[in-house]
Formats: structure tokens, sequence, C-alpha cells
């Protein structure tokens, strides 16, 4: 076999890590794109390994009754949504099984009975924050290019899967509620008419770089347009006929990065219209009244409002607070979690990376009268010591939310040592997560599991563990 043959008929029997497909042929893994569980397809194949296969469905022979019709006209080629075509019920199967396999396999861990995953109640328009990047020339479908749309049209949308440059031309995403799009193709429409030039990341040429669109349920929106050199006439003709068009924009921002890379979180952000910030609320967790979390351009707040209440519900149900306990709060970010369960504990020490977030997360504090939180930042691993321990207290109850690659192993080591009676793990990666677990699980026990889908259609999956010490 070689790539590009064409294996015929192949049964998908289930789903992968990565979103990809399982089929077999002849007793080796086949990982297939863009097919269904149940489908039978033929395939073109992409990778060939001694001991798997990899490839996408060229031909969709029978399809499979877990498949529907997927809504977005850029299904296919966008990274985002890949999993559009599989109904939902049968996506939250797939991500509850993703859980139980990586804790189960990676973890070599005793599990107790995993409780039904929490499906989200917004499978479209669920999203608070987008980031669109900009390319001098859009990347062409091979249907676009047969049917003869010229190269050189300038793209706003989003990259290309695995290529740093390549940009197509969104002309509608399903994934963040209006007024989102139409800032979006207002923008492009601006800069067309005016002849403003698009940024080509590989030359290193052109203006408009990036813009961010960030919205939340209270109705505020936030705008940040992010532009390669200074040039006010340009930045003017934007930002002026993008405040007058859109009243809804509550706070309107740009950044001028003339670094090689679009990252703006080292960049000066500065307030054109409105407000810094945009303010989200929230429910409290005992429904006794709501807090407000400020915003900033550079704040992390989890991208899906709804759920974010519902995974940090788990999170405080899990942790039984009887409001005499000390907890940390690991990863604290911007202190949504610290301020969360603060009303139910004596008192939350956050532990932060990033000293911005420290600072909102004070700020989130102030503006909703909390007074037994304090925040702290540096570097997990060095931060958290004996030292810290000692002036501060060992924590009854620790809640840790770590980024992607999880916890550093001097920081599981340190939960051994602090021995805190609970620990709350909230993880965005379950295979991380195991392997946390399982340096933990030398004197702690898992009582809980607690899957929540956060993000619809993509293979991505939230987990929540409760761990009571031996």
């Amino acid at each position: 076999m070689k790539k590009g043959d064409v294996l015929e008929r192949l049964s998908i029997e289930s789903m992968a890590a990565e979103g990809k497909c399982v089929a077999r042929l002849d007793g080796k893994v086949v990982f297939i794109d863009g097919g269904a569980p149940g489908d039978v397809v033929d395939i073109e194949l992409t990778k060939i390994k001694s001991s798997f296969l990899e490839g996408k469905v060229r031909q969709l022979i029978t399809p499979s009754e877990n498949r529907v019709q997927p809504v977005c006209s850029h299904f296919g080629f966008c990274g985002g949504c890949k999993w559009q075509h599989i109904n939902y019920e049968t996506q939250l199967y797939y991500k509850q099984q993703q859980v139980i396999d990586n804790l189960e396999r990676i973890g070599g861990l005793a599990l107790p009975e995993i409780k039904s995953i929490i499906g989200s109640t917004k499978v479209q328009h669920y999203r608070n924050r987008l980031d669109f990047s900009t390319s001098a020339m859009r990347w062409l479908t091979r249907e676009e290019m047969n049917a003869g749309i010229p190269f050189g049209e300038p793209a706003l949308g989003f990259h290309v899967p695995k290529s740093f440059d390549k940009v197509f031309d969104v002309t509608e995403c399903h994934l963040q509620p209006e007024p989102s799009n139409a800032i979006r193709l207002a923008i492009k429409e601006i800069c067309l008419r005016e002849n403003i030039s698009f940024f080509d990341l590989r030359k290193q040429t052109g203006y408009l770089r990036t813009v961010t669109i960030r919205t939340t349920s209270t109705g505020e929106v936030m705008v940040i347009v992010q532009v390669a050199f200074n040039k006010p006439e340009w930045l003017a003709s934007i930002l002026e006929e993008l405040g007058n068009r859109f009243t809804q924009i509550t706070s309107l921002l740009y950044a001028i990065n003339t670094k090689r890379n679009d990252t703006f979180q080292d960049q000066e952000i500065i307030t054109w219209k409105g407000k810094p910030y945009i303010t989200e609320s929230m429910m409290k967790p005992d429904k006794s009244g709501a807090l407000q979390f400020r915003i900033g351009p550079k704040s992390f707040y989890q991208t899906n409002s709804d759920q974010a209440f519902e995974l940090y519900k788990v999170a405080w149900q899990l942790a039984d607070l009887k409001g005499s306990e000390l907890v940390y709060d690991l990863y604290t970010g911007t202190g949504t979690i610290a301020n969360f369960v603060a009303g139910q504990a004596k008192k939350v020490i956050g532990l932060e990376y990033v000293e911005a977030a420290i600072e909102d997360a004070k700020v989130n504090s102030s503006i909703n009268g909390i007074s037994n939180t304090e925040f702290y930042a540096g570097d997990m691993k060095d931060l958290l010591d004996d030292a810290f321990l000692q002036q501060h207290g060992k924590p009854d109850v620790v809640i840790t939310d770590p980024p992607r690659a999880g916890m550093h192993e001097d920081v599981c080591k340190m939960l051994l040592k602090a021995e805190p009676k609970r620990i709350v793990y909230v993880s965005c990666n379950p295979a991380t997560q195991a392997r946390d677990l399982k340096i933990l699980s030398e004197k702690y026990s898992i009582v809980a599991v607690q899957p929540v889908d956060m993000f619809p259609h993509t293979m991505h999956v939230e987990n929540v563990v409760s761990l009571t010490i031996n």
C-alpha cells in the first residue's frame, strides 16, 4: 500500500482521539477523518505506519444513522467544528467514553460509577470569544479553484488546520451570536473600500492583522483590532465607522503590533471608544444572586458562558464546602472559581501564573463585595512550596483547573505533601488529568467523576474529578 491508494467499503466502528473515526483492516487499526460511527466508506490513504493506517473519506457508501446535515458552509475544511455531521447525543457518548478511556488506560485508576455527561444547552452560538486572522491572499478550496474563483482576494477568517500562513475567508460562523458576523464582515468591507492592506504572515507585509470579538450574556461587546504598524488615518477609517455602525460595541480597542507573530498578550491595548473591559454576569452557586466578572482584552474567561456556570457548579458541589474551610484555587485565572465558591468557604487563596489575571481577580472580588479572597502571582511549581504553606496555612480543600498541559509534577507532589482533605480537579484534557491523578493516587482515592461538554461539535471535553485523602 502507498499514500493515495483507495481502500473500499470500510465499516467505521467508533471514535478515537483528535476526533478521528476508527475502522479495522486485516486486524490493523485505520484512523479516518470525516467519517461517523456506523458509516461504510471508501477512504484515501494519507499515512501508512507499521501499526496503523490513516485516511480520509473519499466516498460515503452507506451513511450512519448517527449522521446529520452540517449547518456550516465551511464544514470539511474548517477545523473548528469537526463533529458537526454527527448528532449531538452520539457526540456526548464518545466524549464520555474519552474520559473513561483516558482515566482507565493512561491513569490505570480505579473509578467509581461515572456520572452522565452534562450536555450544553446551546450547540450553536455558544462561544463568547472568536479570534479572526487575516491574509493578503485567501486560501481557496478545490471546489472554488475548479469554479474559477481568482487568486488574490484577501481573507478575514480562520487558519486552515495545520497551516500557520493559510487563512480561509469566513462568510458566516455559527459559533458566536450576532453582531459577531456583521462586525467581521463590516471590517473587511471597510478595508477593501479604503484600500487598507491585509497582513501577510509569511512576507510580514500588510496592515490589518487580527480581529477579536468578545460578547457577554448581558449584551456587552468588545472588539480588538490588531494592526501591524502605526498609520492613524487607516486606524481611524476602521474604528470610527465601526463604532458608529455598531452601537452594541461597548469596548472598542486596538493594538499596534510590530512583532513577527500575532499574539498581543505582551502588547499595549489602547481604548478607542467605550470601556477597556466588558462585564459578564454569573449566578451564584446557591442562586442567591449574581456575580459580576470584569473581562479585559487579555483576560481568560470560559468561552461558553452558560456552561461555565454548570462546570463551576459541579466543582462547588464536589468541593462540599461547609463554610469553615481554607480553599486553595490553583490556576485561578481571573478568579472566577475562587469568587464563585468564596461565599461557602472561610477563605480562598487563588494562585496564577499571569500577573495581569491576578489583578483582574482582585478587581472581581472587589466589585462583588467579596473580602475573604487573596490572590498571588507566580509560576505554580515555584509559588506553591513549603514556605507558602507555612505562611498561609495548609488547605482543607484544593480546587485546581490547569491548562491543557496539566499540572507540573512538582505541583502534584506538593499537593501530596500538603494533604488537603479533598481535591477537586477540573480539566480540559482528560489525558493529562489522568497522568496527574496517577501521581495523586499515592494518597488519594477518586470518589466522583463528572464530564461536562463545553464545546459542542468538537472532540474536546471538560472533566471534573473529586478526590479524598485515604
